[in-house]
């Protein structure tokens, strides 16, 4: 196991963080679905649920909201990010340091790498700096490893996204979050690709429940180690039952039609 794997964010050896990062990254348009969303004490609150294991936002989300529920959720706290504004080559500003970050309480760090854009190296420097202070300080290192830019043609292609967890590998970090690369055997590839690094599914847009446990039932299946998830849980009515049977799926590794019955979100036969 990597030095900082299981540093406060992980139960059981798996990871569910709540990403609430959005924002910053798509802008006000995200909590339009459900529009009390858009208050940070709200999703804070989904995080107290026991399947979630880390909640990753913004420094100045953690700096407002993280205080009053330090007892009961763990931070991820993102220390780049950029808006949706931003119309360059894919890059993120670097807001917060693991100095900083450590004051707030976190527990881990997260950090945006583009592997294919033309500021990649000037992003591999940055976590390079990262991924040393968080090991001084014995926090874990998340890496949201996202191929795009120029130098990339299609950002789900399986050798892509097993490029993305290479990256997270070899660079250092203790657990890289990737996209779904469309299939089992593609995910499988990419987590074999991980070595001893933890392997997270990126969440997605929001999709119906039964289509979402089964993609996430399908990484888990090929070996990966988690899921970081935000509009699949705060874009619906129901946050508190799909987080019961991502539960059930993610760390009592049931089968979904068992996970939608224990949530009640549909019949077992549906």
């Amino acid at each position: 196991m990597l030095p900082g794997a299981d540093s406060g964010i992980a139960r059981d050896g798996k990871v569910l963080v709540l990403a609430y990062d959005h924002g910053l990254e798509h802008g006000p348009v995200d909590f339009d679905p459900v529009p009390e969303t858009a208050d940070p004490a709200t999703v804070f609150e989904y995080a107290t649920h026991d399947a979630v294991s880390a909640i990753a936002v913004q420094k100045g989300i953690a700096e407002a909201y993280y205080p009053s529920f330090e007892d009961d959720v763990s931070l991820l706290l993102k220390v780049n990010g950029t808006s949706n504004l931003w119309m360059g080559e894919h890059d993120s500003a670097v807001n917060c340091s693991v100095e900083y970050a450590e004051e707030l309480g976190a527990e881990a760090v997260g950090f945006t790498l583009y592997g294919g854009s033309n500021h990649e190296v000037e992003m591999a420097e940055e976590f390079c700096e990262l991924q040393e202070a968080a090991r001084e300080r014995d926090m874990g290192v998340v890496m949201w490893s996202y191929p795009r830019g120029q130098g990339v043609k299609n950002d789900t292609k399986p050798g892509v996204i097993s490029y993305a967890s290479r990256l997270g590998l070899e660079l250092g970090a203790d657990v890289a979050k990737i996209k779904y690369p469309g299939s089992p055997e593609a995910m499988a590839q990419a987590c074999e690709m991980a070595g001893e690094m933890k392997v997270i599914m990126s969440g997605g847009s929001k999709t119906d429940d039964r289509a979402f446990l089964e993609t996430v039932k399908s990484s888990m299946d090929a070996g990966a180690d988690g899921l970081a998830v935000g509009r699949n849980v705060f874009q619906r009515e129901n946050p508190i039952e799909i987080l019961d049977a991502l539960e059930a799926v993610i760390y009592e590794e049931t089968t979904v039609d068992e996970a939608l019955e224990r949530a009640t979100l549909a019949p077992a036969d549906d």
